[in-house]
């Protein structure tokens, strides 16, 4: 009985033969002679390759400044817009509840209050049980 261990490493080392060929003519365009290990590492050279350029173009490219939270320049920079950010919104959150106190105003100076119901509640009292 073989071990399986040995009969993986030699069907990497089998030889393939790729051919493209036209269709219409069955003539053979290119011939490409092929094992799985350099197949292997052919398409992993491709892969790393490919990330590289893309690392390279975000990196050395103004494309950083289309990605969040990437490119907005030096650390100053950052604290400013973060600082900017939320002060904006809390000047924002004042606005709204200016608005709000001016329309609350203009009701009670127009008599538009709606009277809120301040009856009390009649309630029916729980018994004690004495067990």
């Amino acid at each position: 009985m073989e071990n399986p261990i040995n009969n993986r490493l030699k069907r990497l080392k089998n030889n393939y033969l790729l051919t493209v060929s036209n269709d219409d003519t069955f003539e053979e365009v290119v011939k490409f002679k092929l094992n799985r290990s350099s197949l292997f590492i052919g398409l992993s050279s491709v892969f790393v390759l490919m990330i590289l350029i893309t690392v390279s173009l975000i990196i050395f490219t103004p494309l950083k400044y289309y990605l969040p939270g990437v490119g907005y320049g030096n650390i100053k920079q950052v604290k400013e817009f973060k600082k900017l950010k939320i002060r904006t919104d809390s000047i924002e959150n004042a606005l709204k509840l200016q608005i709000k106190f001016n329309e609350d105003i203009q009701k009670v100076l127009k008599g538009n209050v709606i009277k809120k119901d301040t009856n009390s509640l009649k309630l029916p009292k729980l018994e004690n049980i004495d067990e």
